[in-house]
This record gives C-alpha cells, sequence and structure tokens, in this order.
C-alpha cells in the first residue's frame, strides 16, 4: 500500500471554488495539497517547494497553464513533476497539444471524484 502521506501536492486554478473542489475530492488521500490560484503564483510554489504532483487548469489569466506546462519541462530541475491538467477545454486538439507539451494525463471538467482519485493515486504509484 502506498503512503500518500509523504507526497505534496500543487493544484492550480484561477476559480477557488475549483480548488476547494479538488481538494475535498481528494482529502482522503491525506498527501500535503497546495494551492496556487493562477500560472504565476504556480510558479512562485514551485520554485519555493517543487512539488510530486501538479493538477493544473488550462485557462488562466496572465500565464496560462500551457505557459506553466512549457516551463515545468523546459526546467531541468522540475522536468520531472508529474503533471495532470484539469481543464474545461476538451477538444481534441486541446487534449493532444496538453500530451505533446508533457501532461501526464488530461481530465475535462466538469471532473468526476472517481477519475480524479484513480489518476492522481497512478500518477503517484509511477513516481
Amino acid at each position: 500500500m502506498i503512503e500518500f502521506t509523504k507526497y505534496n501536492v500543487l493544484a492550480v486554478d484561477d476559480v477557488p471554488l475549483n480548488l476547494l473542489l479538488v481538494e475535498k475530492m481528494l482529502a482522503k488521500f491525506k498527501f500535503r495539497i497546495r494551492k496556487a490560484s493562477g500560472g504565476r503564483q504556480a510558479m512562485e510554489e514551485i520554485s519555493l517547494e517543487k512539488p510530486d504532483l501538479i493538477l493544473l487548469d488550462l485557462m488562466m489569466p496572465e500565464i496560462d497553464g500551457f505557459e506553466v506546462l512549457r516551463r515545468v519541462r523546459e526546467n531541468p530541475e522540475t522536468s520531472g513533476i508529474r503533471v495532470v491538467i484539469l481543464s474545461a477545454l476538451n477538444s481534441t486538439e486541446d487534449i493532444v497539444r496538453g500530451y505533446q507539451m508533457g501532461a501526464n494525463d488530461f481530465i475535462t471538467k466538469p471532473i468526476i471524484m472517481e477519475k480524479l482519485v484513480n489518476c492522481v493515486a497512478t500518477q503517484l504509484q509511477l513516481l
């Protein structure tokens, strides 16, 4: 059985309610969840303490999720962080672009709790 309490997860979304929902959906894991309200804050949080997993929204002001993902993948210190996109963007091109840019998984909104829980468990087990 994997010990989830040792993991650090960063949830990034500019909508506070979405952050709260993700936090509640994942409460059973008891890992440390940090929240960022946008791309700029996400980059600051990542530089302060590298997370094990990033749950990343795409549509955000200033720095969008695609740009955050690009920066994470281009930096040798952060390139290995697992990234799961959580987005209302659900066109084939957006999903393909996310994977091509290095996302480890892509979950469309509205988020189905079982899908998120299974995805997070899988991503953390792969570490």
